[in-house]
């Protein structure tokens, strides 16, 4: 169930946008003033602290210093783009309760979840009150919506397009050379030279024997290899250690290497089957580059469209919401 709350609060355009407070409500700082609502500080606050809060499980360690320092800079230009438009959601009149209903009953069934009333329990036990998780998933929906109304529903891709950008970058609709491989593993820790050479050997004579690769890795492979029974895996070019693919590459299926000495230990590798590099059919890669198109498309329109939305609109910063002291 953490994905119905995590996957929501990063759903939609860019994130949930707080509604106004009324003079009479009003108790607190303005951050900024966007046409006739407002951001205030402990708002900006909280939405920032949720999403800074998350991006250790999105971002890899050595990249988190790198990702909180541009989500300190973007974030309060990202909420006031989204209250700008919810507005404009408003403004068109935009009613997603059917795609609410439908999302629900999507989320129910996905989560194993009987009744509106369990949904409604599970939502409250993270820790959100159900009206306001609510409240935000609509209004995802209707920046979603004003994004369909106004850019994506326009946008149009014509077959020369779609069979110029394919003949264009055939890299990109190329399945690379995939090994299947069987290994024997010898691991250099903890083991003298002489004692390796020894171990090769006698896998080298019991091969030699007429024994199978599967039995030879089960009886004198180190882990993981001796329970797999030499199984290595299937793996496509360019993910294999280079010593290892650079000998996998001169063998034919059912051949052997001759032992290779790599970062952690020894191999012996055979080649089980190889399926040789091709380009996809254009039948199969189309729907591929329509979505490629239709992406660039989008994203270029989208971008002018906010920038448009918001030259014509009210936008006041009124105060840095990292200002010391804040």
């Amino acid at each position: 169930m953490k994905k119905i709350i995590a996957g929501l609060a990063l759903a939609g355009v860019l994130t949930a946008a707080a509604p106004a407070l009324s003079a009479q409500e009003l108790v607190e700082e303005i951050v900024a003033i966007v046409n006739d609502d407002i951001i205030t500080l402990s708002e900006f606050r909280t939405q920032y602290e949720m999403v800074r809060s998350s991006l250790p499980s999105q971002v890899a360690q050595d990249q988190l210093a790198k990702a909180e320092e541009s989500l300190r800079k973007d974030w309060l230009d990202r909420m006031i783009t989204d209250l700008l438009l919810l507005q404009k959601a408003k403004e068109l009149g935009l009613n997603v309760q059917e795609q609410l209903k439908g999302y629900l009953e999507r989320l129910k069934q996905e989560n194993n979840i009987a009744s509106d009333a369990d949904l409604r329990r599970a939502i409250e036990q993270q820790g959100m009150p159900y009206e306001a998780w609510l409240r935000q998933a609509e209004e995802n929906m209707m920046r979603q919506g004003v994004l369909y109304t106004e850019i994506q529903r326009s946008i149009a891709l014509g077959d020369s397009e779609i069979v110029q950008y394919y003949k264009k970058n055939p890299a990109e609709f190329t399945v690379p050379t995939e090994f299947k491989l069987n290994a024997i593993y010898l691991a250099g820790e903890g083991r003298t030279a002489e004692a390796a050479e020894s171990l090769k050997a006698a896998v080298d004579e019991k091969l030699k024997s007429g024994a199978s690769f599967a039995d030879a890795a089960a009886e004198l492979s180190d882990p993981p290899m001796k329970e797999a029974k030499g199984e290595l895996g299937t793996f496509k070019a360019g993910e294999l250690e280079p010593a290892l693919e650079t000998a996998v590459d001169k063998l034919k299926p059912g051949e052997k290497s001759a032992w290779i000495n790599s970062k952690s230990g020894w191999y012996l590798l055979q080649l089980v089957e190889r399926k040789e590099s091709y380009i996809r059919t254009f039948e199969d890669a189309r729907s591929q580059v329509e979505e490629k198109l239709y992406a660039q498309k989008a994203a270029v329109k989208q971008e002018a469209y906010l920038k448009d939305l918001r030259e014509k609109s009210f936008v006041k910063i009124v105060n840095d919401p990292f200002a010391p002291g804040k």
